[in-house]
């Protein structure tokens, strides 16, 4: 009864984005295209940001996820409401995930994390079929969808690769060749091959990974339960798409989007760093949670005041939080530390703090374990500092309001981006061990207090503050998505 009803589910609402697409045939220009994320909210976000973007022009947008994952997001604004909808799609049910697992929040294990993908890869043939009924423009497209590749070209869809990763980490992954031979390699990567920067990027960089990280790449490298391996997937998905759009602009790092287009010989489009609004209205009056955190920061010198979160994605362990903790307590900064579980997170383990931290550490800062407004807090005047993942949404919103980063990376890209931002001057890396990763609360004291008080910390703060001109810069940056939708209109396949 429960299949009926989503395949059920998926017609009608497959109609619906055949009769929006369809509505203005006066209008020639208008395009009808597919966003299609991976399973992860960190992704799921951006490409629905990004969909606004174009929506806004005129054009006409078909987001597809699983039901769960689609029930967690926003409703769509009014604005959108005729421009932009949601397809669910069912998850198939496999044998190694757990129920009611649609996204990466929801898994535990990094053994679930590969059969989130193969179960992804059973979305095929609805995905298929959503496709042949709607005849879409173009698809837009995550890493892990390598399967749509063929699907695209019989259907004659055009089809993007979205990276809403920056360029230096796609860079360091080579050329699409090099992803796809890693499937059949006879000689896989080895731990020391990604400690060094790879010997295809022309340029100095400081991109490497460290030695506690690297494991984490030579898995990516590996076939998994779904069959095929990361690098795999990345490479299938770039190969013979059309062109490839990412969260990047010319202005910071540029020379990495002309490394990509070399490597893989086809248009790199930055979609510019798309700054978040903060947006703000009459409810926030009324809000509790904003009040009481409003009044908290109101109290603070201005410029004193340490943001501290670490992603929706991270699991830090018991004696990660401690360190972090009592390093916080130390530094003799004021801080507001966002502390919780993702929303639906299976992990039954309780957060814990020192004995005692909260209450010796009241005077001095705030562990908030609710959700929180993360850009209200990063735009108020007090807050000077973030000690954060160094996810490269949580960057962008960092120094769009010229606030000097506190390094703390865990997984993926996080890495790469402390290596480069420490480079550019506009942070510094926390200290760690390099074989386990672990750190200490006397790194973390040390590194807030440079970042937020000490004389030496004078020019990582200035030019943090420069950043501002190219980060939250809306004109510069709007720019970016005018091309890509010229792009876009100009580019899609002509259909008979």
């Amino acid at each position: 009864m429960a299949k009926h009803y989503q395949k059920k589910q998926i017609v009608m609402e497959t109609q619906l984005v055949k009769s929006i697409a369809n509505g203005d045939e006066s209008n020639t220009k208008k395009l009808h295209i597919v966003m299609f994320p991976w399973l992860a909210f960190g992704h799921i976000i951006p490409f629905l940001e990004l969909s606004k973007f174009i929506a806004r022009k005129g054009h006409n947008i078909s987001f597809i996820s699983t039901p769960r994952n689609i029930d967690r997001l926003p409703k769509i604004p009014t604005e959108f409401s005729n421009s932009i909808t949601y397809v669910k799609i069912p998850l198939p049910k496999i044998d190694g995930l757990p129920k009611d697992v649609e996204a990466t929040i929801d898994i535990i294990t990094s053994e679930e994390m590969t059969y989130l993908k193969k179960a992804m890869d059973g979305m095929e043939k609805d995905v298929t079929n959503f496709l042949e009924n709607n005849c879409p423009d173009w698809i837009i497209q995550d890493f892990a969808q390598y399967w749509l590749a063929p699907i695209s070209t019989r259907l004659g869809i055009s089809r993007i690769f979205y990276s809403i990763i920056n360029a230096w980490f796609i860079s360091f992954l080579g050329s699409f060749e090099n992803m796809i031979n890693t499937n059949n390699c006879t000689s896989p990567p080895k731990l020391e091959d990604f400690l060094v920067p790879p010997k295809w990027i022309p340029f100095e960089t400081k991109a490497a990974y460290r030695l506690h990280e690297a494991q984490w790449m030579v898995e990516s490298s590996q076939k998994n339960v779904s069959g095929v391996s990361d690098m795999y997937r990345n490479g299938v998905t770039i190969e013979g798409a059309n062109a490839i759009i990412i969260r990047h602009c010319n202005e910071f790092e540029g020379r990495w989007l002309k490394l990509l287009e070399d490597l893989h010989h086809m248009p790199v489009l930055p979609t510019g760093l798309m700054p978040p609004i903060v947006e703000s209205s009459s409810s926030d009056e009324k809000n509790e949670s904003w009040i009481s955190i409003k009044e908290w920061l109101d109290e603070k010198p201005k410029g004193s005041v340490v943001y501290v979160a670490l992603g929706s994605e991270v699991t830090v362990g018991q004696s990660e939080i401690n360190e972090l903790a009592r390093g916080l307590e130390l530094s003799g900064s004021p801080f507001f530390w966002v502390l919780r579980k993702p929303s639906g997170s299976r992990n039954k383990n309780p957060i814990e703090l020192p004995d005692g931290f909260e209450e010796r550490s009241k005077g001095q800062g705030i562990v908030w374990k609710s959700w929180a407004p993360q850009l209200k807090i990063l735009s108020h005047e007090s807050v000077g500092g973030f000690l954060t993942h160094c996810g490269w949404s949580s960057i962008i919103e960092g120094l769009m309001f010229g606030h000097s980063l506190i390094m703390l990376p865990f997984l993926v890209d996080q890495g790469l981006n402390a290596r480069i931002l420490q480079d550019k001057g506009v942070g510094i890396e926390v200290p760690r061990n390099e074989e386990d990763g672990s750190y200490t609360s006397d790194s973390v004291a040390n590194s807030v207090k440079l970042v937020m008080v000490e004389s030496d910390g004078n020019i990582i703060r200035e030019k943090a503050k420069e950043m501002k001109d190219i980060f939250d810069n809306k004109e510069l940056q709007d720019k970016y998505i005018e091309n890509l939708i010229n792009f876009l209109e100009n580019h899609r396949k002509v259909k008979n």
